[in-house]
């Protein structure tokens, strides 16, 4: 049977499909802060610029509708991933952005149950699984590292104690922290861009920006002069002109399955709604959806050559093949169950792996992203980091270590498509033959991918 495929995501399509586009831009405007970008970053950033300064001008321009690019195709974790590492920052600025992102998991909830969003969200925590020797002996390592620093609160699990959680064929132990919540992305971004609205802020979707500059954002629709113009792009920031370097667009897939019946999930488990993942090199993300589906992503094809991105989300035949048998080698009790769709989005990776927030005074120039797949939190973080910055605000988040990070520029191509595959061909080169042995230690391929990487 053919999955369907693309449509954006099934997030959207659970919802009836993509909204019914706002309008667009009406022509040049003037306004305090434009916002490019219509996505998590934008949408929290003019939340809570407007609810700090009601009088504020702000409005969002997004290409497409808001939720269009990852904020309505990611996976679902609410998390407190410190994105590139909390090791970067030393011992107090590392525990500084740890805490930070751990209160900004239970903020998300807050202002979804205050602004009436449902999306479907469970704080059930995350839940980090072993299937090999090699991947046993990194979760011990991670669980070991973890205890070491503040605000973790990590608890590691044998085989037995990992599957009364959620029973994975193949699992040798797990280790799960409570600060994450499982959520449906989609709903999210619907909810949001309806509160922003409701604030007084225009919301001008199919209007595409092409260039940045100090005091404006040209769009093909007219000019929005502002004394503060805020990139919050993402994945899509290397269709910017001058940005075409800063960040890669990698690319993630996802599968979802019907619902499953009752008795898989009483062999299956996950009744606490635990996001879920793995320590394999290309890693697994998947989630127990309300509706009792299984959501499962991965790489498929990492990136595409000259940073282009997608228009509708489609993903690979071979990379929908590929998810399927790993999900279905994780719970052989859903073999039976049918792949109900398919998609891909793009997520964008720093040269550094390190997500940044910054505004610069002199020209209102202000940047977040970099999440490299965790933004559903750093989304947050980031757009109340902004709030402040704009507006000048001496507030802790202005200080936090990832306030004005910049990373080097991308390579030129063929260098980084040369690269970035290489990279995933190696990872995936390690997890076949860690699998495939009994050795408790890291393929050398993995070890080679990761000094290219620069990780």
């Amino acid at each position: 049977m053919t999955v369907p495929n693309g449509d954006v995501s099934w997030w959207w399509r659970d919802l009836g499909g993509a909204p019914a586009p706002r309008s667009p831009l009406p022509g040049d405007t003037e306004v305090d802060v434009a916002i490019v970008g219509g996505g998590y970053t934008g949408l929290w950033t003019a939340y809570y610029l407007k609810t700090l300064q009601p009088d504020l001008r702000v409005a969002v321009l997004e290409q497409r509708f808001a939720g269009f690019g990852a904020s309505g195709r990611n996976g679902g974790w609410l998390t407190n991933s410190v994105t590139g590492g909390r090791e970067r920052y030393g011992r107090d600025g590392g525990a500084r952005q740890q805490k930070a992102l751990n209160e900004s998991v239970d903020e998300v909830i807050a202002v979804a149950a205050r602004e009436g969003i449902d999306a479907d969200i469970v704080k059930g925590g995350e839940f980090e699984i072993a299937r090999t020797p090699a991947q046993l002996a990194r979760l011990k390592a991670a669980a070991a590292h973890e205890r070491e620093w503040p605000h973790t609160d990590v608890e590691e699990m044998d085989a037995a104690a990992a599957a009364s959680i959620v029973s994975v064929d193949g699992l040798l132990g797990g280790i799960r922290h409570p600060h994450c919540a499982r959520v449906h992305p989609a709903k999210l971004a619907r909810g949001l861009a309806a509160t922003v609205e409701g604030l007084g802020i225009p919301v001008y979707e199919q209007t595409r920006v092409d260039r940045i500059e100090p005091g404006r954002a040209v769009t093909e629709r007219g000019v929005v002069r502002a004394d503060h113009v805020i990139r919050a792009t993402e994945g899509f920031t290397a269709d910017l002109h001058g940005e075409h370097r800063t960040w890669l667009p990698m690319n993630s897939s996802m599968i979802v399955t019907e619902p499953l019946p009752a008795d898989v999930w009483t062999s299956i488990g996950w009744e606490g709604r635990e996001t879920l993942g793995d320590f394999a090199h290309v890693y697994m993300y998947a989630q127990r959806t309300a509706d009792d589906r299984i959501a499962f992503g991965g790489r498929g094809v990492p990136y595409r050559y000259g940073s282009r991105v997608d228009t509708d989300g489609a993903t690979q035949p071979r990379t929908i093949a590929s998810l399927t048998a790993l999900l279905r080698d994780f719970f052989p009790a859903a073999a039976d169950v049918p792949i109900a769709h398919a998609w891909a989005g793009v997520l964008g990776v720093p040269r550094d792996w390190a997500a940044t927030v910054g505004h610069d005074r002199a020209t209102g120039l202000g940047w977040a992203g970099g999440y490299v797949g965790t933004g559903v939190t750093a989304t947050n973080l980031a757009g109340r980091t902004l709030a402040d910055l704009v507006l000048g605000r001496d507030t802790d988040l202005v200080t936090l270590p990832w306030v004005d990070h910049r990373a080097k520029r991308w390579e030129l191509e063929p260098l980084r498509w040369l690269a970035v595959n290489a990279i995933y061909t190696a990872y995936r080169a390690a997890d076949r033959a860690e699998a495939s042995g009994s050795s408790d230690r890291t393929s050398i391929f993995a070890k080679g991918a990761d000094l290219i990487a620069g990780r």
